[in-house]
């Protein structure tokens, strides 16, 4: 009976029992109901995770000033990477040449600033292809299984037994020393392990409810990969992602140190390293800096995966 409730008294024992002998005590303006923080989306609780991580905050504030200064430092210059001077060939680094100038006379500073694009540029690239290509495969061998699965992968271990070197080396002569052989060279090969990666996420929760419910409802293999089965297995793809792409770049920096990578006039950090380690007795700054800027990029691609591999991983999660 709701007595209280209703200021209605009740009589028990010659005593009449109502609301006003009772008193709230502590629990004023509280509601049961009501939660005591706000609700987090899934990637909003990642990046609050993120943010924890000093390490990966540290990168990605790496990472930003060293895209600001390949893409801001030649307009702060004024100098153009190909322009040469002859009367100030081989200057070691002073308040006009930030970062000193070669044997031809042109500034290393703006030099390293381009070369650092096509670097950068070329690493983005082959991971978008290596992200594309991995994870609609393994996502179709997982998916399917069968005969289908079977011809995927033993066609990724027949593309990953392929002699890196030599595939460079032949399409190099192919379709000559360019930004688009060496992209299509580098990632030629690179899917193989996303697809593995990807399969093994896909085998693990195909059979999940929600994605027998989508078959149940008639939804084709394109959309239950796009729906549901890769936005599950973005978070590991995402940390291969930032490890992938400090690779590429020493991937092509290692290609031009060889001369396989860009063709002058065209440069990147490793052609930089290339032409500076000849000169490397009297003159360290050419190899220092470019080199420099590898180990910069590289140290801060590194440092976000693994802060992002921390916040992505639900063990962790609070």
């Amino acid at each position: 009976m709701n007595s209280l409730e209703s200021n209605i008294g009740i009589v028990h024992s010659d005593v009449v029992i109502t609301e006003d002998m009772f008193k709230r005590v502590g629990t004023e303006g509280l509601s049961g109901e009501q939660l005591s923080k706000p609700s987090l989306t899934y990637w909003a609780d990642v990046w609050r995770r993120f943010k924890a991580n000093r390490l990966a905050i540290i990168g990605l504030v790496l990472l930003i000033l060293v895209v600001l200064t390949i893409y801001v430092g030649p307009l702060l210059s004024g100098k153009d990477y190909q322009y040469m001077d002859s009367s100030v060939k081989s200057l070691r680094p002073n308040s006009e040449y930030w970062f000193g100038t070669d044997d031809m006379g042109r500034d290393i500073f703006t030099r390293v600033c381009v070369g650092g694009r096509i670097s950068i540029l070329i690493g983005l690239s082959c991971t978008l292809v290596m992200f594309v290509i991995g994870s609609l495969l393994g996502a179709v061998a997982g998916l399917k299984g069968g005969w289908i699965d079977n011809t995927i992968m033993r066609f990724a271990e027949f593309i990953g037994n392929l002699p890196y070197l030599i595939i460079v080396l032949i399409l190099s002569v192919v379709l000559g020393r360019s930004i688009f052989s060496l992209v299509l060279a580098m990632s030629l090969t690179s899917w193989v392990g996303t697809t593995r990666m990807v399969r093994g996420q896909i085998l693990q929760i195909k059979e999940q409810d929600y994605v027998e419910a989508a078959r149940a409802l008639g939804s084709n293999t394109g959309r239950i990969i796009m729906k549901h089965l890769l936005p599950n297995t973005l978070g590991i793809i995402m940390v291969d992602i930032t490890m992938s792409v400090p690779g590429f770049i020493f991937g092509e920096a290692f290609l031009s140190y060889i001369g396989l990578g860009v063709r002058a006039p065209k440069t990147s950090w490793g052609a930089l390293a290339s032409a500076g380690q000849q000169r490397l007795m009297f003159y360290p700054h050419e190899l220092f800096f470019p080199c420099m800027m590898i180990v910069l990029t590289m140290l801060a691609f590194h440092l976000i995966g693994d802060g992002l591999s921390d916040a992505l991983d639900p063990k962790l999660r609070k």
